[in-house]
């Protein structure tokens, strides 16, 4: 993710990201995610703070955090993170996790760079490496109230690019929830496998 009004969105607003309460279903797809992956080493990509990051050290997981907000990898470090500053694009890894998990954060990514995107994360995946996707549901691609880019899939769009790229789905739920820009949105969480 490289669109830099994007990044000066979430560069403004640290301490706003921070008070966002996750939904229970998100909660509990990251419990889902950490006990799947079990033990090992996952990459949090596109990490933003490092919350997330932060419950999986505590689960007992190795983390490797990577976002394009600087003020977001400064965050992450400064709470003991092993956060990194990059994009999708740094995703050159092959067979080095045993989970990734992309919680909101491939939905910056255009459209034409999802299946690119995956394909990379399968790579990056040991095998039946485990996956976390989420996701805002909708058509299109324009930005958010607040200057943020944003690419939005279907279901059936979702579940066609994961199995293209080589993902077996195990499980999906969605949801509605408010983000930061205070919209109410469609959302869908899917857990799969490489």
């Amino acid at each position: 993710m490289t669109d830099k009004r994007t990044i000066n969105a979430y560069t403004t607003r640290v301490a706003d990201y921070l008070q966002i309460p996750l939904p229970p279903e998100q909660i509990e797809a990251r419990l889902a995610f950490a006990e799947a992956v079990g033990s090992g080493h996952v990459l949090d990509l596109g990490s933003g703070p490092g919350s997330d990051s932060a419950f999986f050290m505590r689960e007992g997981l190795t983390v490797r955090a990577l976002d394009a907000t600087p003020a977001f990898v400064e965050h992450a470090r400064e709470n003991g993170v092993d956060a990194h500053l990059g994009t999708f694009d740094d995703v050159t890894e092959v067979d080095a996790y045993e989970g990734v998990y992309a919680s909101f954060s491939l939905l910056h990514a255009p459209r034409a760079d999802f299946p690119r995107h995956m394909a990379a994360i399968h790579r990056a995946l040991k095998p039946e490496g485990i996956f976390f996707l989420g996701l805002k549901l909708g058509t299109g691609e324009h930005r958010d109230d607040l200057d943020r880019y944003y690419t939005y899939y279907s279901q059936t769009e979702i579940e066609a690019e994961l199995e293209q790229a080589g993902f077996t789905v195990d499980r999906i739920t969605t949801g509605m929830g408010t983000g930061l820009a205070g919209s109410y949105d469609g959302f869908i969480l899917v857990l799969a496998h490489a």
